[in-house]
């Protein structure tokens, strides 16, 4: 009887910080939604020497990945940088 009664309790105590986290996340992307059109949400700033670099490596004839080791950044910036500048 106990270990039941136990188990509800987690099962409401789950569903309420579940809940919780879904207003969170709205409020959250509403605020975003709000200062993006106001022209106050613009993400991190471009790291320029970054991109200056990736695109050195780029011309140099490197691939994806080993451009990646030697910029100390992932495969998927590589590939923005790439797709954004050439």
């Amino acid at each position: 009887m106990l270990a039941a009664i136990n188990s509800m309790l987690m099962e409401m105590m789950a569903a309420i910080a579940r809940k919780d986290y879904e207003q969170r996340r709205e409020r959250q992307a509403q605020g975003i939604e709000k200062a993006k059109a106001e022209g106050k949400y613009q993400g991190r700033p471009v790291d320029i020497d970054l991109h200056k670099r990736i695109l050195e490596l780029l011309g140099a004839g490197l691939g994806i990945r080993a451009i990646a080791r030697h910029a100390s950044c992932s495969t998927t910036t590589v590939l923005r940088v790439r797709d954004a500048h050439l």
